[in-house]
C-alpha cells in the first residue's frame, strides 16, 4: 500500500517525498498563501515536483519554462495532467483540492497519469526568510 497523508492533515509548507507507485521524488509543498503565489516563478527549473495546496487551478505567467500541471482530489489520487507552456492560465478543474508541478515531461516518466493514487512523506519545514 502507499503512504499517503490522511485527508484532514494540516499541511505546511516544507520538503517531502512524493511517491508514485515505486518512483520516489523530492517534493517542495507550498501551503502558505506565500509560498503558493511564489511557486515555480523566477526559476530555471525544478528538481523534482512543488505540490500547492489548497490549489484547483495554475497559471504559467512570468514562468520561464514549461511545466506538467497534475490536479488531484483530497484523497491524493490524480484526476487530471496536463503539460502547460509559458504565459497560459489553467482553468480551474473541479473536485481538485491541490495541484502538483514539475518540468515538463517528468511526469511521464514517473507513471503519473489519472486515476494513480500518489503519497507524500513529509520530510520538515521551509525556513521563512
Amino acid at each position: 500500500m502507499t503512504p499517503r497523508v490522511a485527508a484532514m492533515t494540516r499541511w505546511e509548507d516544507g520538503y517531502g517525498i512524493l511517491r508514485v507507485g515505486g518512483v520516489e521524488v523530492p517534493l517542495e509543498v507550498a501551503a502558505s498563501y506565500r509560498a503558493r503565489t511564489r511557486g515555480l516563478l523566477g526559476r530555471d527549473g525544478v528538481e523534482g515536483a512543488l505540490l500547492l495546496t489548497p490549489a484547483a487551478s495554475v497559471h504559467t505567467f512570468r514562468m520561464r519554462f514549461a511545466i506538467d500541471v497534475a490536479y488531484l482530489d483530497r484523497s491524493l489520487r490524480v484526476r487530471a495532467v496536463v503539460t502547460m507552456p509559458p504565459g497560459r492560465l489553467g482553468l480551474p478543474r473541479p473536485l481538485s483540492r491541490h495541484v502538483l508541478e514539475a518540468e515538463a515531461g517528468a511526469m511521464a516518466g514517473w507513471g503519473l497519469r489519472p486515476g494513480v493514487l500518489v503519497g507524500v512523506l513529509p520530510r520538515g519545514r521551509l525556513d521563512s526568510p
